[in-house]
């Protein structure tokens, strides 16, 4: 599996990624469409890591200036992440962020095995 980290792909092995507890990086789109609800989409697929009344990850989600967000609705919407922490792979859920930031929405649209969240 590739994984998107800045602007260059890195080779995660399929073991690793399925384990339960497994500390890795995750790139791409973070989408944020209402209060509670957060996904990561790499270029692995979806990566839940909160759901309203549900699954919240530990750990602060990536702050983005205004050039690096999409606004869907109010302030909700997407934008392009990478995010460190401890992940679920059989569940794909992120359990823990230890580490959080935001990247230019061009490094995600550059990436042709991401797709951008619908406005």
């Amino acid at each position: 599996m590739f994984l998107l980290v800045g602007s260059l792909c890195v080779l995660a092995s399929a073991s690793a990624v399925g384990r339960a507890g497994h500390t890795q990086t995750l790139c791409g789109w973070f989408d944020n469409p209402t209060p509670g609800n957060a996904w990561l989409h790499d270029r692995s697929g979806e990566w839940t890591i909160g759901i309203q009344g549900g699954h919240q990850a530990d750990g602060a989600w990536p702050e983005f200036s205004p050039s690096q967000w999409v606004a869907t609705n109010r302030s909700y919407g997407y934008g392009c992440a990478c995010i460190t922490g401890v992940v679920n792979g059989e569940t794909r859920e992120v359990i823990r962020i230890d580490a959080a930031r935001a990247q230019p929405l061009s490094t995600c649209r550059k990436d042709r095995a991401l797709k951008e969240p619908a406005d």
